[in-house]
């Protein structure tokens, strides 16, 4: 479940179409500063990033983070992704059109950072991994690759 006023900072956000840094700061330092994070959370939030174009880039650094702290250090176990916490993110970041470059830097940043993670999250994060390498040109690849 979700605050009152997390619902009406999205409610906020999706009138407007556009996310920019003063909106950042809000959720940052008025919103979500003590609050817990929830799986419902992050599920709003990542959903803001599929539905919304205009995005600032400090939005990007702030659900990166958020996802990563909530899914690796803050829900138990503690440092591992197990089947269900692996579940869930793909599915979350996966939802709609399939995963936002975003949701795919996710993946990869919660599998880098997990002592330990179950197979069906690794396996989505390098999936995606192995598809902007083979759609990249090809001086791309080798940077991506490395």
């Amino acid at each position: 479940m979700i605050g009152h006023e997390l619902r009406e900072f999205v409610d906020h956000v999706m009138d407007r179409r556009v996310i920019d840094d003063e909106d950042v700061r809000i959720l940052q330092r008025e919103i979500l500063h003590e609050v817990v994070l929830t799986r419902d959370i992050i599920d709003v939030l990542v959903a803001l990033d599929r539905a919304v174009a205009d995005k600032s880039p400090l939005f990007a650094d702030v659900l990166l983070a958020f996802c990563v702290d909530f899914s690796v250090w803050e829900s138990r176990p503690t440092g591992r992704i197990d089947r269900d916490k692996a579940h869930w993110l793909v599915t979350t970041l996966s939802a709609g059109d399939g995963p936002t470059p975003l949701a795919q830097k996710i993946a990869f940043e919660v599998v880098r950072e997990a002592e330990s993670c179950d197979e069906a999250l690794v396996s989505f994060a390098l999936r995606k991994a192995d598809a902007r390498i083979s759609t990249a040109p090809i001086a791309q690849r080798v940077i991506l690759a490395s």
